[in-house]
């Protein structure tokens, strides 16, 4: 199977990409991709990500994957052409705190990474609903249509335990790609994908509906 979202010393975790892989193979992933935050890198330190994840690509039993994590801001994900393009994979997140009602804010913000070409994969959505407030049907509509017109994905995130079974069931029927997700910040905790494999699985998912599922 697959974990596309760890992070290493790179960013806020505490693990080497080498040590994110190692825990990937142990657990049978197919894929693992690493994933730091974007805020984390000068073009320099970028380079060296880079260079690394690509000896660890040849010296791997399984498929890596070099991805990014982008921040989805008031104008957009701050992930730049000259950066996606040395990447498998970028996904983009909110990270901001809105407050009580403050969802119809979180969901433009989505809206802005769904309709930029540098962005794969919508991280982690909802998992600040709870506190935030949920969204209208409509609104969820409203990014389910802009997903399957812009040919984005959505991770299911072991961690935040979203999205809802309802929008993975949506994603599957609408043909929206999906990918399982850790969020892992310590390599112990990187391929524990069994809730997010449960719930594509009693969404009638199956490993095609995935991101990268030629891999799998």
């Amino acid at each position: 199977m697959m974990d596309l979202h760890t992070h290493t010393v790179y960013s806020d975790g505490i693990g080497l990409i080498r040590d994110n892989v190692a825990w990937a193979e142990k657990r049978g992933l197919k894929i693992v991709g690493i994933s730091d935050h974007i805020h984390f890198f000068t073009p320099s330190r970028f380079s060296a990500y880079i260079n690394e994840i690509n000896v660890i690509k040849e010296e791997s039993e399984i498929v890596v994957l070099a991805g990014i994590e982008a921040n989805i801001l008031e104008n957009g994900p701050d992930i730049t052409d000259e950066f996606r393009k040395k990447l498998d994979y970028a996904i983009a997140s909110v990270h901001e705190w809105f407050g009580r009602n403050g969802t119809h804010e979180y969901i433009n913000y989505v809206k802005k990474a769904i309709m930029d070409d540098n962005v794969d994969i919508i991280g982690h959505f909802g998992n600040s609903f709870p506190w935030i407030g949920y969204p209208t049907r409509e609104e969820i509509d409203e990014i389910l249509d802009l997903a399957e017109a812009y040919g984005k994905a959505f991770e299911i995130s072991a961690r935040y335990k979203v999205p809802d079974l309802e929008f993975i069931r949506e994603c599957v029927k609408r043909g929206i790609k999906l990918s399982l997700a850790t969020d892992a910040h310590r390599p112990e905790d990187v391929g524990k994908v069994s809730w997010s494999l449960k719930m594509l699985e009693k969404a009638g998912g199956t490993k095609e509906d995935l991101i990268f599922s030629e891999y799998l």
